[in-house]
């Protein structure tokens, strides 16, 4: 075993064994595996993307373009990483209602997914913020559940992020009037960067 290894080792340990306490209850036990399933391949993103795309205009596109891309990318990295690792799950998994895992354990995909969409999904800060806490959620519930060590959570958190804000940039240019663009032209406006009529107009 290398140092890496035996470094991974002490941190699920020690992750694992803070979250023994919680095991065994019921009530918890089930928020944990409604929020596991409320993942499972995408379902709540999917849900609150329908929600965006209620009305027809850039926020539809958007949403969908969103949606889209962090799945998809989502997807081929997550299964590049497992091919690539081949890391065994943990040998036991706590005995609830979630689909049982059949791939290899690191990355945890579906916080790697929830993270690279709560990333590039939201509209504004407060929406990042929720979604970023549920996408914390979700990872925290899949280490309670022991269908993940807890590196592997940790992980897929850091590489959904990283992914999330390399796709985010890209979803501004596929979809025009994105709020980042919105959000850049109203400080350029406020600075007095705004449009050439704009300025003219403040002489």
């Amino acid at each position: 075993m290398t140092g890496i290894d035996e470094s991974l080792t002490r941190l699920d340990d020690t992750v694992d064994a803070a979250f023994d306490p919680w095991r065994g209850r019921p009530q918890v036990d089930r928020t944990a595996a409604m929020v596991s399933n409320l993942a499972d391949y995408g379902l709540v993103w999917v849900v609150l993307a329908a929600v965006k795309a209620r009305h027809r205009g850039p926020g539809r596109r958007r949403a969908v373009v969103s949606l889209g891309t962090a799945g998809v990318s989502s997807l081929v990295v997550v299964r590049a990483a497992k091919s690539v690792v081949e890391r065994p799950r943990p040998e036991e998994q706590l005995d609830v209602r979630v689909r049982t895992p059949t791939s290899n354990s690191f990355p945890s995909g579906h916080t790697l997914a929830a993270f690279a969409t709560a990333v590039v999904l939201p509209d504004s800060t407060a929406e990042t913020a929720a979604y970023v806490g549920f996408a914390g959620a979700v990872a925290a519930s899949r280490v309670h559940l022991r269908a993940h060590h807890p590196s592997d959570v940790l992980g897929g958190a850091a590489v959904g992020t990283v992914l999330g804000l390399l796709l985010r940039p890209v979803v501004n240019v596929v979809v025009p009037g994105s709020p980042d663009r919105a959000r850049r032209r109203s400080r350029r406006t406020a600075k007095g960067m705004g449009p050439p009529g704009y300025v003219l107009k403040q002489l």
